[in-house]
């Protein structure tokens, strides 16, 4: 999402100055020499030693000295900002609004409202945190059962809430209803705008023709669902073969399993993934956490495809329960079984409800309507 509306916005002629942690992977930028130094806190960063590299993800001076560099030398209208914790921290908020420039952040997941950002406690849903008693995540030892990195993304919230920098945001965009709602305790109303994800849909042409397969993409691990999946076809007798296209923390686990039904195809992006969702006959979404605007729902859903997902977070703003899709309860095999053994022996349920969804990206989700409502928040601020 993040790169079509870079993308969208230098097409119309409007210039993108870019901020960013230097990667390998990054595309390339007239302004790498502003971007901070990579880190990677994917390690146990509560191990003694790495005290000093673990309060950089609170307050990143690195981060606010390039930034107001940046800003003094390009002189932006506006900072949009998209998962900027830890990396580049919020601390450049503030640098920003000492120098007149508005702020905009889209959220991706919970990290404002859950220190871990998932809003998991030991793989279960949690709302503890929801109202701003971010002691849970200490007591709980929320972060991997780790009580010294818990302790540490207990006192990142708890400093950010004081310095008060995502406060300082002018307008907070919510891809979902169920973002927007949870977020509530940390911005007033006037400053949610809630703007789900688009996809280019004259890109993406409906296709009805199908193999006979279902299909499964995402990241292999436990909060997304993928091993209640494969338990209801180890457990049930169902009448389509699973493609699972995907690689994570699961991948060695799952595909020691031997299921004659399920095929584990490994990382596929592009072309690759595009066509598998051409020639699939559903798309199988069965997260176990409150996902928020799942752009995997949305490109189904263009190619005419039916979806099963589970009925959390954002996903039943997507999919229309016996309309565009089925909707199960998260984590309940028999439920999902029974969903997917009714539109693999439904051949005219899954052209009526690929033809619903991809009318209802159409008219509801479509790219372009996506950029008409960011370009409303953008004028909100630079024409005020």
């Amino acid at each position: 999402m993040f790169f079509q509306e870079r993308e969208y916005l230098r097409s119309n002629g409007i210039d993108v100055i870019d901020f960013s942690m230097h990667d390998e992977r990054n595309f390339n930028s007239n302004e790498t020499a502003y971007f901070v130094t990579n880190k990677n806190y994917t390690s146990n960063i509560g191990k003694p030693g790495k005290l000093s590299a673990a309060l950089s993800l609170v307050h990143s001076p690195e981060s606010t000295k390039k930034i107001g560099e940046l800003i003094d030398a390009t002189k932006p209208d506006l900072l949009h900002c998209h998962n900027i914790y830890h990396q580049l921290t919020p601390s450049i908020i503030g640098i920003a609004k000492k120098r007149g420039v508005p702020v905009v952040l889209t959220l991706h997941d919970y990290k404002l409202v859950c220190p871990t950002y998932l809003r998991l406690k030991h793989g279960q849903l949690c709302s503890d945190c929801l109202g701003g008693n971010f002691s849970n995540v200490l007591r709980h030892r929320c972060a991997n059962g780790s009580l010294a990195n818990s302790a540490l993304l207990y006192v990142e919230s708890v400093v950010q809430r004081r310095l008060g920098n995502y406060e300082k945001v002018d307008r907070v965009i919510a891809p979902s209803h169920f973002m927007a709602e949870s977020v509530k305790s940390r911005f007033p109303v006037e400053k949610l705008r809630v703007i789900p994800n688009g996809i280019d849909i004259g890109k993406v042409s409906a296709y009805n023709r199908n193999e006979v397969y279902a299909l499964y993409i995402g990241r292999l691990s436990r909060e997304k669902g993928i091993k209640t999946l494969l338990e209801a076809y180890r457990r049930y007798e169902i009448h389509v073969p699973l493609k699972v296209c995907g690689t994570g923390p699961l991948l060695e686990e799952l595909s020691s399993k031997s299921l004659p039904k399920v095929e584990f195809l490994g990382y596929k992006s592009g072309v690759e993934v595009q066509t598998l969702i051409a020639k699939s006959s559903f798309i199988v979404v069965p997260s176990e956490w409150y996902e928020n605007c799942p752009m995997s729902v949305l490109e189904a859903m263009a190619y005419a495809k039916p979806v099963i997902a589970s009925r959390i977070g954002g996903i039943p703003e997507l999919v229309a329960d016996k309309s565009t899709g089925l909707l199960h309860e998260p984590g309940n095999i028999d439920e999902l079984a029974t969903c997917i053994n009714q539109l693999a022996e439904d051949s005219s349920m899954r052209e009526s409800f690929g033809f619903a969804a991809r009318q209802r990206v159409e008219n509801d989700f479509s790219l372009q309507k996506h950029n008409t409502a960011l370009m409303a928040v953008y004028r909100e601020l630079v024409e005020d």
